[in-house]
């Protein structure tokens, strides 16, 4: 031990020494850095996109959506303070629903952090696989005979391998998905059917509907839900745009857009002459202006869709 104590002995009893300013705390050298500040209190809000039925094709929406410039070359959000919608159905048929899934709950913590925002809406794949996963081959009544959500969910186009790596923090984001969004005048739904009207009068009316069915509702309950969410065609035809109209002054905005139904099914045009796969230029407008398809029909060859709104 040395003979006189150490300086910082000798101060004690005296006055305590001034503060020293440490300043922030050293940034985490792993953690992910994004190049945009969160917006200020008086800028304007980034565009919007909507992206149209993914079904597992993960390559195909990571193409797509650095094609348009939202992520960069190792996948990562640079899209600013840039809103984008999936408007549902991220799994089933194709070979990576999984991989799909986190790489929009990926974008949606980058989204958020830039100024921006990434948000999905619930498609009726969403309700067959999260059936599946919960009621299994549990007996359902349906009009083609008693079935369950498992069977239901394979003769759609389930993969196995999305069902083994499917995990609570899936459910539980799933789960919380909206059934309906407005977003700059543009009333934003998956399914092309007005069934969304059966579930209440205003938008926080349905997805609180929808949610609630989800935590406690029986079997027969949630099954009833995936069917009628699976209805499609509404906007079609001579009726089509009254019933856009029905929606439209129910829960506001001017426009519909929607997935669900492939564009080369709402146009006739699902095989050519020459057995090429359907030619699917972009969205598709019709009841009368009334309403944009974003199923470009991956799942057939056709297109993975990402489009800037408005559509014109």
């Amino acid at each position: 031990m040395p003979d006189q104590p150490s300086p910082a002995l000798q101060l004690a009893g005296r006055d305590d020494p001034p503060t020293i300013e440490l300043g922030p705390p050293l940034a985490d050298p792993a953690a992910p850095t994004y190049p945009y500040p969160a917006p200020g209190p008086d800028e304007p809000p980034g565009p919007v996109y909507v992206v149209g039925d993914v079904h597992g094709y993960l390559e195909e929406l990571r193409a797509e959506l650095r094609n348009q410039g939202l992520i960069d070359a190792d996948g990562h959000w640079s899209a600013g303070r840039s809103r984008i919608w999936f408007l549902g159905d991220f799994t089933d048929r194709g070979p990576d629903g999984i991989g799909v899934i986190d790489l929009v709950m990926q974008l949606a913590a980058e989204a958020a952090a830039a100024g921006g925002y990434c948000r999905a809406l619930m498609g009726n794949h969403e309700l067959l696989f999260l059936g599946a996963s919960k009621y299994g081959d549990e007996p359902v009544q349906s009009t083609a005979g008693t079935a369950s959500f498992l069977a239901a969910w394979r003769l759609n186009g389930g993969q196995q391998n999305d069902l083994d790596r499917l995990e609570a923090h899936h459910v539980s984001w799933l789960s919380r998905l909206p059934a309906v969004a407005l977003e700059d005048g543009h009333l934003l739904l998956h399914s092309d059917t007005t069934a969304y009207l059966e579930y209440g009068e205003s938008i926080p009316d349905v997805n609180d509907a929808v949610h609630e069915l989800l935590s406690d509702g029986r079997v027969d309950e949630w099954w009833d839900c995936f069917r009628r969410f699976t209805k499609r065609f509404a906007f079609r035809g001579d009726a089509g745009p009254t019933a856009v109209h029905e929606l439209l002054d129910t829960y506001g905005g001017s426009r519909i857009v929607h997935g669900h139904s492939p564009i080369p099914y709402l146009t006739g045009a699902v095989h050519n002459d020459d057995g090429q796969p359907p030619h699917i230029p972009g969205p598709y407008v019709y009841a009368d202006d009334l309403a944009v398809a974003m199923d470009g029909g991956v799942t057939m060859e056709g297109r993975l869709l990402i489009a800037r709104l408005p559509v014109g």
